[in-house]
C-alpha cells in the first residue's frame, strides 16, 4: 500500500469512526473528494479565463446516512470541530446566501458542507422532479491542509456533494456538481472564488492536468508525465495561514472587476498581451498591475498548455517561475515566507516554483528532479530557519484521481 492510500485508509476510518461516534450505527455510504495543487493560473478563474489545476492524494471523506426520522434535518460533524451542527432543511434558505465577506449565521466550518445542501436544493429547484430530500448525517475527516492554499474547502464540497448527490437521486454530473460547490462558497460562506478549485477537484485524473476555461467550462485532461521524465513536484506549505472570505481577496477581484469596466469588456480575459499598453493609459498604476498579471496570467496558462503537449514537463519552469514574479510584483499577493520557498528550491536546482493558491500564505510548489526531492527539501527548510519562519511542511504529490464514491 502507497503512503497516500494509507492516508486515504486512515481518513476513510477517522470519518466512518465519528459517524458511528455520532449516531450509533454504520453509514449508508462513504464519498470523498481531493484537494488540488493549480500548476498555472492564479486569479485568472473568476476573470473567466485560463487555469491548470490537477487534484491531489490528500483528500476529505465524508460519512453519511440517511436519518430515519421525518423531521428533515441535516446534522454534520467534523474531526476538526468539536461539536456537531443541526439544522432543518427548511431552515437553510434562512440561513443562507451570505453576504461577501460577512460571517455565516453558522461556524465557517460548517457552512461549507450545509452551503452545498441548500445550493444542491436550490438548484435542483425547477428541474420538476420529486427528489427525496431526506434528513441526514454526515461526518467529515479530512487530510487536506487547512490553509494552505490546496483547496480543502473544495474538497469538502465535493464529498458532500457527491453524497448528496447519490443520496437525493439528484443526477446532476460532475460540472454541475462544481458549480454547487462554487455557489456554496460564494453565497453560503461568502468567499468571493472562482470554479477552478471545485472543477479540479470533481474531474481530476491520474498523471494529469485539467486544462480548463472558465468562461464556458470546457475541460481538457492535459499529461503531464512529471515521473515520466524523472521529476517530482514538490509542495512548500508555509505554514501562514490564509483565508479566501477576507479582504485581500475580495479587493483583488474589485480591482479586475474595474480594469475590465475601464477597458469596456465583459471580463480580462477579453484582454490580450498585445491591448496593455492601451491598458497602462487607462488604468491607474495599481489597477494596472492588477489587470497585467490577470492577461499575462492567461497567457501563461496557455503557453505551459502547449510546451506540456510539444516537448514536456521539463520544458515548463521558466513559465512557472515568471508567473510567480507576476503574483509577487503586480498581483502583490505573495508573503516573505512563499518567497523564501520559491527563492530557495530554485536557488537549490529546481527546474522552476511559484506560489499556488489565492495567496497571502499557503504554498507553493516547485518542479524538481526526482532525486533531488531530500536536498531541495533540506534548502528549503534550512532557508526558513535562516530567516526565522516557522519550519515549513514539505511533501511531494501526484496528480490523481476526483471525487467519487469510497464504499
Amino acid at each position: 500500500m502507497t503512503l497516500s492510500e494509507t492516508h486515504e485508509t486512515e481518513t476513510q476510518d477517522a470519518a466512518r469512526t465519528l459517524f458511528v461516534e455520532l449516531t450509533g450505527r454504520e453509514p449508508d455510504g462513504l464519498w470523498s473528494a481531493p484537494g488540488r495543487v493549480n500548476l498555472i493560473g492564479e486569479h485568472t478563474d473568476y476573470n473567466d479565463g485560463f487555469v491548470l489545476p490537477f487534484a491531489i492524494p490528500h483528500r476529505t471523506v465524508a460519512a453519511v446516512g440517511l436519518r430515519d426520522d421525518d423531521r428533515g434535518r441535516i446534522r454534520v460533524a467534523s474531526t476538526f470541530a468539536a461539536e456537531p451542527v443541526e439544522v432543518a432543511l427548511d431552515d437553510l434558505d434562512g440561513l443562507f446566501p451570505t453576504a461577501s465577506g460577512a460571517k455565516p449565521a453558522v461556524p465557517e466550518w460548517a457552512a461549507y458542507p450545509l452551503g452545498v445542501a441548500w445550493a444542491l436544493r436550490q438548484a435542483l429547484a425547477t428541474d420538476g422532479a420529486d427528489h427525496p430530500f431526506r434528513g441526514m448525517d454526515i461526518a467529515i475527516a479530512s487530510d487536506v491542509p487547512v490553509g494552505a492554499g490546496l483547496s480543502s474547502s473544495a474538497a469538502i464540497e465535493g464529498a458532500t456533494a457527491s453524497a448528496l448527490n447519490d443520496l437525493w437521486a439528484a443526477g446532476l454530473d460532475r460540472t454541475a456538481l462544481a458549480r454547487v460547490g462554487r455557489r456554496a462558497e460564494n453565497e453560503a460562506v461568502g468567499a468571493p472564488t472562482g470554479i477552478m478549485d471545485q472543477m479540479a477537484s470533481m474531474l481530476g485524473e491520474p498523471d494529469a492536468a485539467i486544462f480548463l476555461d472558465c468562461r464556458s467550462l470546457e475541460a481538457q485532461l492535459v499529461p503531464l508525465g512529471v515521473a515520466e521524465a524523472g521529476l517530482a513536484i514538490l509542495v512548500m506549505d508555509t505554514r501562514v495561514e490564509h483565508a479566501h472570505s477576507t479582504g485581500g481577496y475580495r479587493e483583488r477581484r474589485a480591482s479586475c472587476e474595474l480594469g475590465a469596466e475601464i477597458m469596456g469588456v465583459p471580463a480580462l480575459r477579453d484582454v490580450s498581451v498585445d491591448d496593455l499598453p492601451r491598458a497602462a493609459e487607462l488604468l491607474d498604476d495599481v489597477t494596472f498591475r492588477r489587470v497585467r498579471h490577470i492577461v499575462t496570467e492567461n497567457q501563461r496558462v496557455l503557453d505551459t498548455v502547449r510546451v506540456l503537449r510539444e516537448e514536456g514537463a521539463r520544458a515548463i519552469g521558466d513559465l512557472l517561475v515568471a508567473s510567480h514574479v507576476s503574483m509577487r510584483d503586480d498581483f502583490e499577493i505573495s508573503v516573505p515566507e512563499l518567497d523564501t520557498a520559491v527563492d530557495a528550491a530554485l536557488a537549490a536546482g529546481a527546474l522552476g516554483a511559484r506560489m499556488t493558491g489565492g495567496g497571502f500564505g499557503g504554498a507553493a510548489i516547485a518542479l524538481i528532479e526526482r532525486d533531488a526531492v531530500a536536498g531541495v527539501s533540506e534548502a528549503v527548510t534550512a532557508a526558513f530557519a535562516a530567516s526565522g519562519f516557522t519550519a515549513p511542511v514539505l511533501f511531494t504529490v501526484t496528480p490523481s484521481a476526483g471525487a467519487h464514491r469510497d464504499a
